[in-house]
């Protein structure tokens, strides 16, 4: 176990809370090279109207512009009929062979289809891959009526589970993403939601790597799956594109190499063929400019804080898990991580219980802010430490209204 020993610690005294913040210096020798393929965030971020980047070990935002404007996400409003779809199967509501009728409304929708017809009933695993692959709008309204009777029932689920996941700028109207005023998403949202459906249905996450297919064969032209950084040997595994004559071209996509994986999202490229070269300069970027390094480890002891009633005057504060941070290999910087806590903290204290957060900033990176734990329990003193603390509180009240009294005796 390491401890690392804060330069500068302020402490509030006598039982009055104040902020607590101790200086925690963490040198690393970073070793990288640059890939030369890899482009500047400050060439491609300028070529779209909104962009987020997030690199998850590290839980790093590495790049953001205009991430909260909301925008017509097009197809990708797809990835949250999915979404609930994949949550409907994780219930058992439905199964992979179930089939779901084809209404009329369904069949004749327009734009980009699986070529379904009233006579149809596709399995749902069939429909997936038609909504990922074909990015049928046919396929995502016959997934909405079947789990939810209608395509307007199925957007209340879309706006309810858009609130829980914490989708503060989306606001959806429709299953498929046909454009209709007011049916919105950010780039940030459409992150988180990529990020839940990696991390809460692993299990799925497959079809969106699914290079082509064809429903019956009915349209062996449209068989190929959209995703511009799949086979580019990059990691690009997900997720879904989409376009609108009003925010151009987007896509939310994730790539994973070795042990990292970055999930972006961005809207408003000027066609296919730029969309395509943002995502790959994305994906270069992420991992030819950063290197995730572990910086401290779980149980490590960052500083000792002073404790309010307790058998013991101070206890040990720690990560309760490994903390992974982001590093550009062109001019690594020292990390500066800032611990604060509410003290001296009132005992009885548990080990595990969160009491601070420690602030890890670099000048390339948003800061990054992990939670600090009590390394320990301190149980609540006894009668006599409650006698003593209580004296202190009143002899430091008393020395404050000496002082208050002498300064008003002066004026």
């Amino acid at each position: 176990m390491q401890t690392y020993m804060p330069a500068a610690v302020g402490c509030s005294h006598f039982g009055m809370l104040g902020t607590a913040k101790a200086l925690v210096r963490i040198s690393l020798a970073v070793v990288g090279l640059l890939f030369s393929s890899a482009a500047s965030a400050d060439e491609f971020a300028p070529a779209v109207r909104s962009i987020s980047v997030y690199d998850i070990p590290s839980h790093t935002v590495m790049l953001e512009q205009n991430a909260d404007v909301a925008m017509p996400p097009a197809s990708m409003t797809k990835l949250m009929t999915l979404y609930i779809l994949f949550e409907a199967l994780e219930m058992g509501r439905v199964q992979l062979e179930d089939r779901m009728a084809v209404s009329a409304y369904a069949a004749n929708r327009g734009g980009s289809t699986m070529f379904l017809d009233t006579r149809d009933n596709p399995t749902i695993e069939d429909l997936i891959r038609g909504i990922i692959v074909m990015s049928g709008n046919d396929a995502a309204i016959t997934v909405a009526e079947g789990l939810a009777g209608t395509e307007g029932a199925f957007t209340l689920q879309m706006n309810s589970v858009a609130q829980r996941i914490g989708m503060e700028h989306s606001h959806f109207l429709n299953a498929s993403g046909w454009p209709e005023a007011g049916h919105e998403m950010s780039a940030r949202d459409l992150g988180a939601l990529a990020l839940s459906i990696i991390e809460e249905f692993p299990q799925h996450y497959h079809f969106f790597s699914q290079p082509e297919f064809s429903f019956d064969n009915r349209a062996p032209a449209n068989r190929f799956n959209r995703n511009p950084i799949l086979g580019l040997n990059i990691g690009g595994d997900g997720l879904k594109t989409g376009h609108t004559d009003e925010a151009g071209y987007g896509f939310v996509g994730s790539a994973v190499q070795g042990n990292r994986r970055i999930v972006f999202a961005f809207m408003g490229a000027q066609d296919a063929n730029a969309r395509a070269q943002i995502a790959r300069d994305i994906v270069l970027w992420a991992y030819g400019q950063f290197r995730s390094r572990q910086v401290l480890r779980a149980g490590d002891i960052l500083a000792q804080a002073e404790v309010w009633l307790g058998e013991q005057r101070t206890v040990p504060l720690t990560v309760a898990s490994d903390v992974t941070i982001l590093l550009p290999t062109s001019s690594p910087d020292d990390v500066q991580a800032m611990l604060s806590y509410l003290g001296p903290i009132t005992a009885p204290i548990h080990e595990g219980q969160e009491v601070g957060h420690l602030s890890i900033s670099l000048s390339s990176v948003e800061t990054t802010h992990i939670p600090v734990v009590a390394a320990e329990n301190v149980r609540m003193g006894g009668f006599s430490v409650r006698i003593s603390a209580a004296a202190t509180v009143l002899a430091n009240l008393a020395m404050r209204h000496t002082t208050s009294f002498l300064t008003q005796e002066e004026e």
